[in-house]
């Protein structure tokens, strides 16, 4: 167990053990991009950064199931070094209530070059509207690759809790 995951496990469990009220978070989206800014480094390697908008429907248990999902996310991306992306979702759902969360994450190209990376970090509930205004959380985010042929989409999975502030 990495010293992250360690930590997210820890304050979970803190949190746990502290609310009753504590809403258990699960959400699996297909993020699907319609808009991209990237910048290839011209010095022979593969490093680029992008600033991304993608959009979605969450698959979820709880109050994110159904939400519109719109990611703005910043990807600097160095293979077969790693990559820090980094950005907001956007989940709102079906009364149009709106979370914020803010991500970051730590890609690691475990098959060098030609392998896909693996791509783990949290997330936090940072701010929100209706029945998100006063709600806090935090939790785990693994994002993978779509299904696509070119694979331009991405599958983010978020674990954790939301509770009252």
């Amino acid at each position: 167990m990495n010293t992250l995951t360690a930590l997210v496990i820890g304050i979970l469990g803190c949190a746990t053990a502290t609310s009753a009220l504590a809403e258990p978070v699960d959400v699996n989206v297909v993020l699907a991009p319609t808009e991209t800014i990237r910048m290839n480094f011209a010095d022979g390697s593969q490093h680029f950064v992008a600033l991304v908008r993608r959009d979605g429907v969450a698959e979820a248990t709880g109050v994110f199931d159904g939400a519109r999902v719109v990611e703005y996310g910043w990807h600097d991306i160095n293979p077969p070094e790693g990559g820090d992306p980094l950005g907001y979702l956007e989940l709102t759902n079906s009364n149009g209530d709106i979370a914020y969360l803010r991500w970051q994450v730590r890609a690691v190209f475990m098959g060098g070059k030609k392998g896909p990376p693996v791509v783990h970090g949290t997330w936090e509930l940072v701010s929100g509207t209706g029945e998100f205004a006063q709600m806090r959380g935090l939790g785990a985010l693994q994002i993978g690759p779509g299904a696509g042929p070119d694979r331009p989409e991405r599958r983010y999975s978020l674990q954790g809790q939301i509770l009252p502030r």
